[in-house]
């Protein structure tokens, strides 16, 4: 990606795609990303950017606003955590032979790794208890809508992705970030469907969301949930 600036509005410019259209996306880190056909200039970018302005403009503020409500974690009891859109309250216990286990609707971790590894410890447990449950959930739900949307994905992989929620590689791996597991199980499908349905077209256009739409009709609401809470699936 190269940087770019057009007046006050710095951008990343991913140029060389296949695509026939710019597509401008705010990443979840505030990051302005344009995609742009091979053939355009920088120049002819600039112009795309300048034009989208004020959409860039209010979309940013919306982010702004979004992640004001960012969760700060202390870790400590009855501290409230998120699993498949349910939120669980933290125990500490002193004697428990797993580090991390969700018993009783709650969040049991090992009070011991709080004292020896602190703030840091406690964030690789649960980031690798949603890993280890999130490959379960997303082989799962990729078996299931695999077919429906008529592809054949070579593997998938459960890991910390970023600024972003799954990725759909040239290869037919699919990835998709351990921080989705906080989210609803309906918002699970609508990231394993997205990511299938890049399998047709690897751009947003028209013919992408249309293939979307096939198989959930209701995309638009589950997209619109993600962008309004995404930026609360945090530890």
């Amino acid at each position: 990606m190269t940087p770019r600036r057009i007046r006050d509005i710095d951008y990343q410019l991913l140029s060389g795609t296949t695509r026939s259209t710019t597509d401008i996306v705010i990443e979840r880190n505030g990051l302005i990303v344009v995609r742009a056909p091979q053939h355009f200039s920088p120049e002819q970018v600039d112009a795309v950017v300048e034009s989208k302005r004020m959409w860039i403009y209010r979309n940013l503020a919306e982010w702004r606003d979004m992640n004001a409500t960012a969760v700060t974690r202390e870790f400590v009891s009855g501290e409230s955590f998120l699993y498949l859109g349910g939120s669980y309250q933290l125990r500490l216990a002193s004697e428990q032979r797993n580090v991390l286990m969700l018993k009783d609707g709650r969040f049991c971790l090992n009070r011991q790794l709080i004292e020896t590894s602190g703030i840091d410890g406690a964030k690789q447990a649960f980031e690798r208890f949603y890993t280890e449950k999130g490959l379960q959930r997303f082989q799962e739900r990729v078996r299931y809508f695999a077919p429906k949307v008529g592809v054949t994905p070579a593997e998938v992989k459960v890991k910390d992705m970023g600024y972003r929620w799954a990725s759909c590689g040239s290869s037919g791996n699919l990835n998709f970030h351990w921080k989705c597991m906080m989210a609803p199980p309906k918002i699970i499908d609508y990231i394993v469907v997205h990511e299938l349905c890049h399998f047709h077209h690897r751009n947003h256009n028209d013919a992408y969301w249309n293939e979307v739409d096939k198989i959930l009709p209701d995309w638009n609401e589950r997209k619109e949930w993600l962008r309004k809470h995404g930026a609360g699936l945090e530890i």
